[in-house]
C-alpha cells in the first residue's frame, strides 16, 4: 500500500483498495473492548470536531469508556507538564504517574551512551514505568514527551491501552510535525543521505 501518494482518497466513501480482509478485520472490531473503543472514538470524532483540545477529548474518551485509573509515563524533561496534566486529569480520575528515571539504573550497568561521560548518569526505564502502570492496572496510560525508542518499549510493555498526549521533540518544541511544516527542514530532510 501507498495511501500517502494516493490523489484520490476513494476509501473515504467507501472504495476497497487493499486486500479484501474486510471480514477480518470486523471480526477484530467486533470484540467488545475494540468495540466500544471504537464508538467513543466515532463519538468523539463527530461531536467534538473542530471544538475541543487533545487534553478535552483524552477526558471525554476516558469517561465515556469508564476509566477511572489513569497512568501518565513521562519523560523527566517534561516533569512541569506531567504535573499540570496530572491535576488537571485528577478533577475527574485517579491518576499514577511515574518518571522515566524510575528506579534510578545507571546506564553504565547496560554500557549505554551517556550525554556526559563525566557524570553519573541514570537510564531511561519506560519497562519500568509500564511495570510500575501494570501493577497498579490503569485502565489507560498517557505518554507525555517519552524519547523514540522509549515510548515504543513502554507501549509494547504497558498492559492498558495507550494514547501519546506530548512526543519527544527537543528541536521543535515538541512539535515533531513542524518539521513537515518548515521549508528549512523539509529541505534539510529530503538532502539527507544515509
Amino acid at each position: 500500500m501507498k495511501c500517502s501518494k494516493c490523489i484520490k482518497k476513494l476509501c473515504y466513501i467507501g472504495k476497497n483498495c487493499g486486500k479484501d480482509i474486510i471480514k477480518e478485520l470486523l471480526e477484530e472490531y467486533y470484540k467488545k473492548e475494540n468495540l466500544k473503543i471504537t464508538k467513543v472514538s466515532s463519538y468523539i470524532e463527530a461531536t467534538y470536531y473542530m471544538k475541543k483540545t487533545r487534553l478535552e477529548e483524552i477526558i471525554e474518551f476516558c469517561k465515556l469508556m469508564d476509566y477511572k485509573k489513569i497512568g501518565i509515563a513521562f519523560c523527566i524533561g517534561l516533569e512541569n507538564e506531567a504535573k499540570i496534566l496530572d491535576e488537571i486529569l485528577s478533577q475527574h480520575f485517579d491518576v499514577y504517574s511515574v518518571c522515566c528515571k524510575v528506579c534510578g539504573i545507571d546506564k553504565d550497568i547496560l554500557k549505554l551512551k551517556k550525554i556526559n561521560n563525566n557524570n553519573k548518569e541514570a537510564m531511561c526505564n519506560p519497562i519500568g514505568q509500564a511495570k510500575i502502570l501494570n501493577e497498579i492496572r490503569t485502565d489507560l496510560n498517557i505518554i507525555v514527551g517519552l524519547c523514540i525508542g522509549h515510548d515504543i518499549l513502554f507501549q509494547k510493555y504497558s498492559n492498558a491501552p495507550t494514547t501519546t498526549f506530548i512526543v519527544k521533540d527537543r528541536v521543535l518544541s515538541h512539535n515533531p510535525a513542524g518539521a513537515l511544516y518548515s521549508k528549512y527542514y523539509l529541505k534539510k530532510l529530503k538532502n539527507l543521505k544515509s
